[in-house]
């Protein structure tokens, strides 16, 4: 069942809309092209932590995303995944930019390594849906 984005993130604090200027700046420092419609999510909410369904969600603003990544050592241990977002717990969300079609992938912060990457849903909007009916 596709919901609206407005069900989805009901319980959901979202931050303002992330600036154009910065979402310019985070594609120009990348090796490649964030989802569509991740970016889409930027320019209406710029992150946020909350509840999407019964799932705590932390998504990271777009100006924390590079040192977000960094700071976990993604590049190290997992290449070719981006960090966007965790449950706030032991996991983090992340794009799987191995594939063009950038899948979400779930990651455990501790023993991160691209094996134990478990895929959440194909896309960003899919992945949201998964989150509130779970």
């Amino acid at each position: 069942m596709t919901r609206s984005r407005r069900e989805l993130l009901a319980k959901f604090n979202c931050n303002p809309p992330a600036a154009e200027a910065a979402i310019q700046r985070i594609q120009a420092a990348l090796h490649f092209s964030l989802p569509a419609d991740y970016v889409d999510f930027l320019r209406r909410a710029n992150g946020g932590e909350g509840f999407i369904g019964n799932a705590y969600v932390i998504l990271y603003p777009a100006e924390e995303l590079t040192e977000a990544n960094e700071g976990y050592g993604f590049a190290k241990y997992a290449p070719g995944l981006f960090l966007f977002g965790s449950d706030g717990g032991g996991e983090g969300f992340a794009f799987d930019m191995r594939s063009k079609a950038g899948p979400v992938v779930s990651v455990p912060f501790i023993g991160m390594e691209l094996a134990v990457a478990r895929p959440v849903d194909s896309d960003f909007s899919a992945f949201l849906e998964e989150l509130f009916d779970s």
